[in-house]
């Protein structure tokens, strides 16, 4: 199985192969901070099968134990990497089919907003501008 995925203007994309070795949510302080949301959705996969297909994304130290990568074009994040481990985080959004990652468990609930359930039963309404 060969997946795919970019960020918003397209200047750095990806492939993986295979599935994700787990997908969850991360509620921490650092993971809301890098994607300016919430919380994160976090797909672990092993290094060795994401490819960089394009341009390779800019890298940021993030703390004395990670580092996180975002596109130096258009900002959006796409990874999340501790040092000496032998996979990866994607943000899940990033993938071209985001929907077929859906996460098992949650991370770091420590930082969990006492109003993330997702808005079930809230009104929703679709956007009028479309990728």
């Amino acid at each position: 199985m060969l997946f795919h995925g970019h960020c918003l203007c397209g200047y750095v994309r990806y492939d993986i192969i295979g599935p994700p070795l787990r997908v969850h949510y991360c509620h921490c302080e650092m993971c809301r901070r890098a994607t300016g949301g919430p919380f994160a959705v976090l797909a672990w996969v092993a290094r060795e099968s994401l490819r960089w297909t394009s341009h390779g994304p800019a890298i940021r130290r993030s703390s004395p134990i990670a580092e996180r990568g975002f596109c130096p074009e258009c900002g959006t994040p796409l990874f999340l990497s501790y040092d000496g481990r032998d996979d990866i985080a994607l943000t899940v959004g990033t993938l071209d089919d985001a929907a077929c990652w859906a996460p098992t468990s949650h991370y770091g609930i420590e930082g969990r907003l006492p109003w993330t359930d997702c808005g079930q039963g809230m009104r929703a309404v679709k956007t009028k501008e479309s990728f």
